[in-house]
């Protein structure tokens, strides 16, 4: 009998979104049905998403990493799943307070706000929004940029929404009750449309006040989360576009809150917690 694969992880999670962290050395060369298998909550270890460390390509650089949807899908990005891996290398390199991390979204810089034993808070340096509907991608005809409020039609009714890219694709819908709408059966209608090519990812934002938002997430691959760093960013995007709020804002989530600050013709910074839930070997058959 082949003897099953013994693969070292540890456990994070970013207000509630929760991420394993594992070493790109030593894994299968399938990664979708890796990832499926080790996320699955009912026979592997379970999270939301899967985060492979690998060296940089880049000296300057601290790391590379590759983040993984529970179905088995790749991320560009993950605003939760980033601060997963900042904690996991800032753990084995304890004075190391400021880090650089390649990303398919680009490199993000990470700064170290707060640390104490099993608990770190980072700011994230996201980089700026994508507006331009081709780089979301965003197929719609005739569309401006930025895609404000555009009537995206579903089998569940016509949703206005904002459409952006924060390395991964957004799509935003405002709500003033979720009592009032059946948003993750919307969030899963949205997901799919055939104008997101590589699907999307969904908010359903509520405005609190000027510099507060709630916002319910549904996510690409993954389905309803607790909170998402990308998610957070795009919502607060979207209610800087329309006017709702200023250009800081803390974003209220099920689990509890983030900061993101827009400065004008500035990248976005997103701030929030990771804890390490544990570790341990993980057998892969």
């Amino acid at each position: 009998m082949a003897q099953d694969m013994k693969i070292p992880f540890a456990k994070f999670h970013g207000l509630g979104n929760d991420f394993l962290v594992v070493h790109g050395r030593g894994l299968p060369r399938a990664l979708p049905g890796f990832t499926r298998s080790i996320l699955s909550r009912n026979t592997g270890v379970g999270a939301d998403g899967l985060v492979v460390v690998l060296p940089p390509r880049s000296k300057k650089h601290d790391a590379r990493v590759r983040f993984f949807n529970a179905d088995g899908s790749e991320a560009e990005m993950s605003g939760n799943g980033i601060r997963c891996a900042g904690a996991f290398l800032v753990g084995r390199k304890r004075r190391k307070r400021a880090l650089r991390i390649e990303t398919r979204a680009g490199v993000k810089s990470l700064e170290t706000v707060q640390a104490e034993e099993g608990k770190w808070t980072f700011r994230v340096g996201m980089g700026a929004p994508i507006l331009e509907p081709a780089k979301i991608p965003f197929k719609a005809a005739d569309v401006s940029t930025p895609v404000l409020g555009f009537p995206l039609r579903t089998h569940g009714g016509v949703w206005p929404v904002t459409v952006t890219s924060m390395g991964n694709p957004h799509c935003t819908v405002f709500v003033a009750d979720y009592a009032r709408i059946d948003w993750a059966s919307v969030g899963r209608k949205i997901e799919t449309h055939k104008l997101f090519p590589n699907r999307t990812n969904v908010e359903f934002v509520k405005l609190i006040s000027k510099n507060e938002i709630e916002v319910r997430f549904w996510e690409r691959g993954v389905g309803h989360t607790m909170s998402s760093g990308t998610g957070s960013c795009a919502a607060a995007v979207a209610s800087i576009l329309h006017g709702l709020t200023g250009r800081e804002v803390r974003v209220r989530t099920e689990a509890g809150l983030l900061e993101v600050a827009w400065p004008e013709k500035g990248e976005i910074s997103l701030t929030g917690p990771v804890e390490l839930v544990g570790q341990g070997t993980y057998f892969y058959p």
